[in-house]
């Protein structure tokens, strides 16, 4: 437990205050992963919510976890200091207040922090393009004797490359584009690699909207509970379009499929998209300020100078 004489802080809350966000906290991380907890308890799949935790690697047990965010210190209970005082990149002062240890935590990780500084605010500074339709889906089965999910296309395989093959496919998120099936890959207009990835995320691409999460959960203590939990939100109701608009029937789960391949479906596509990219938008901004805190005004600057010929493309 490190010892500092000097306070940082923008605010320390009391016991009072912190004690009941945290039990808050803790009780919306549950309800929130209680399906998921109670499948993996009995061996049960589910092809649309389970890339939350097997893509992202999101545990239930550190979602849970209710951290108060950079600059904030929390006050002892009547009965000691706050638990937090035991966890990793914390501190405590001479009085007791508990708090993250941003030397420590940027020693450690300063350099994903750069990174996803750098990222979100190029990602933020460019237009939002919703003319994907989600078909990066599509690329994924394209022409494949096997599938990524164990259920039917709801077309078939012959009318799904169809629809790929009468389509222009312009993907942009590489995490997406990486699993493209061999006769896909060509198909697409670009040609995203993770060394391109600041060049290229967009603000309207579903997965870069859902990657708030992966952010947070990167940024770990530094971003306050509510924030870390309002991106994992974002990205299920994110995952639940991309599912609905992929070429999976998924009617065993009780969801409509959202037809791209009809005018109809692409308005409704586009639509959602648009909410979702306001959404992140706003969540995107506020782990951009966790970055700034955690760097200071200059590092940041910077940092911000150093990825502006990637910003507007």
């Amino acid at each position: 437990m490190g010892i500092k004489q000097v306070r940082a802080l923008t605010t320390t809350l009391p016991s009072i205050t912190w004690i009941p966000l945290a039990r808050a906290h803790a009780e919306r991380a549950d309800e929130m992963t209680a399906g998921h907890r109670a499948r993996r308890a009995s061996g049960e799949k589910h092809a649309i919510e389970d890339f939350l935790y097997d893509y992202y690697g999101t545990r239930p047990s550190v979602l849970r976890r209710w951290h108060p965010g950079v600059g904030a210190g929390l006050s002892p209970a009547p009965d000691g200091l706050a638990e937090h005082s035991g966890w990793k990149f914390y501190m405590t002062y001479p009085d007791g207040v508990v708090t993250l240890d941003e030397d420590a935590f940027m020693h450690a990780r300063g350099e994903s922090v750069r990174y996803i500084h750098g990222l979100l605010t190029a990602t933020a500074s460019r237009p939002v393009f919703s003319g994907c339709f989600g078909l990066h889906e599509w690329a994924m089965v394209y022409r494949a004797p096997e599938h990524r999910h164990p259920l039917p296309l709801r077309l078939g395989q012959e009318e799904t490359d169809r629809v790929v093959e009468e389509h222009p496919i312009r993907c942009t998120h590489y995490d997406a584009f990486r699993f493209f099936t061999p006769e896909s890959v060509g198909l697409n207009r670009l040609q995203p690699t993770r060394a391109t990835q600041v060049d290229l995320d967009q603000p309207g691409c579903l997965h870069a909207a859902m990657d708030v999460h992966k952010w947070a959960t990167k940024l770990g203590p530094a971003v306050p509970g509510a924030l870390a939990l309002d991106c994992f939100a974002l990205a299920g109701d994110i995952r639940l379009l991309d599912m609905q608009a992929s070429p999976y029937d998924l009617s065993s789960y009780g969801y409509p499929p959202v037809k791209i391949e009809t005018p109809e479906g692409k308005a409704e596509y586009v639509a959602r998209q648009r909410e979702f990219a306001r959404r992140a938008a706003g969540l995107r901004a506020r782990l951009i300020r966790v970055c700034e805190e955690l760097m200071g005004p200059e590092s940041a600057a910077r940092n911000r100078e150093a990825v502006a010929p990637n910003n507007h493309r």
